[in-house]
């Protein structure tokens, strides 16, 4: 900020001397010059008083910083945030209690080895949401062309044959496979969802399965082009969130973590998410799903799967929950 834009609060007078006297312009400058008493010994003599200065350094100071706000006072701000967004479940009352549900104006990654339940989850997490709110739509982003019409159709007639067909038009299906087609694909239902004319159900819930392939051959370790690339996204996909109110949801692959990975409970756990430490940090929530070893598949043909929360915004870290999956359909333990 400019020393000039703060006139006529500080004389100009004593802008114009600031700058020839002690080459001092901006509120980087005056803040980080030194003391006032350094400040006023190179001043022409009779410019400004010593407590006048002081004041003038403690205005600049006021408006260079951003106002203070109480924790307290963020969390109820997020509570009342989530108390106005329809509340989405998964259908596992153990994994919404995880990580507060999975509805509101958040970018939910979920993560986890191949088989572990990621796009089970997602699209689970989609259909409920469509046949408890019939004013609705959601959009699937697939990135690798491996969405699963056949699971889908299984999946809503499992919780509600009645309005199947309703619930499968309002589930929108775009391919993306770079991160440009996504960009445009995002960019038209910015367009869609601002517009006044938009009538009838609308899209609250988006999913990008995955977005590994999207970011990943750009990122390099001699190289921030890629990293600025993935933060650029991320920021997209935030703005969407919160200024549409949307539930966004990115599902996203692994990578090593020898000898183990500190962010989870287990010391077993010697994989995490892809795309670097900082993508973590891109997003509200981090879900961490892995099937478990020990505990094989049974007759029956279901299996027994953790989901971990590594980092979340609202909720605790480094808790976690079990649940099983039996014909691609997630059920309490």
């Amino acid at each position: 900020m400019r020393l000039t834009s703060l006139v006529p609060s500080i004389p100009a007078e004593l802008v114009a001397a600031l700058a020839n006297s002690c080459s001092i312009r901006t509120d980087t400058d005056i803040l980080f010059f030194g003391s006032s008493l350094d400040i006023i010994k190179k001043l022409p003599l009779g410019t400004v008083t010593l407590s006048d200065l002081e004041r003038f350094i403690q205005l600049v100071a006021e408006r260079a910083s951003a106002p203070g706000r109480r924790g307290d006072e963020i969390l109820a701000e997020i509570s009342r945030q989530n108390d106005a967004h329809f509340q989405t479940s998964c259908g596992v009352r153990e994994l919404d209690d995880l990580i507060g549900g999975f509805g509101g104006s958040r970018v939910i990654e979920i993560s986890g080895e191949k088989g572990s339940g990621k796009t089970a989850l997602a699209l689970q997490t989609v259909i409920q949401r469509l046949v408890a709110d019939v004013d609705s739509c959601a959009l699937w982003i697939d990135t690798s062309g491996d969405f699963s019409v056949e699971n889908t159709v299984q999946l809503v007639r499992h919780f509600n044959v009645a309005t199947s067909e309703n619930v499968l038009e309002r589930l929108q299906v775009a391919l993306g496979f770079d991160v440009e087609a996504v960009h445009d694909v995002l960019e038209s239902l910015r367009i869609s969802l601002s517009s006044s004319c938009t009538v009838g159900p609308a899209v609250r819930c988006v999913v990008v399965d995955t977005i590994t392939p999207l970011l990943l051959p750009s990122l390099s370790a001699v190289s921030a082009q890629g990293h600025a690339m993935m933060s650029t996204f991320m920021r997209q996909l935030r703005e969407l969130a919160q200024t549409l109110r949307l539930t966004i949801i990115v599902i996203n692959g692994t990578s090593a973590a020898a000898p183990s990975n500190p962010s989870s409970a287990f010391a077993s756990t010697v994989r995490k998410p892809a795309l670097g430490p900082s993508f973590t940090f891109m997003t509200d929530c981090t879900l961490w799903l892995w099937k478990t070893r020990d505990v094989p598949e049974s007759e029956d043909g279901f299996s027994v799967h953790v989901a971990e929360v590594f980092r979340s915004r609202t909720t605790r870290s480094k808790t976690w929950c079990t649940f099983k999956i039996s014909h691609n359909i997630l059920s309490s333990t």
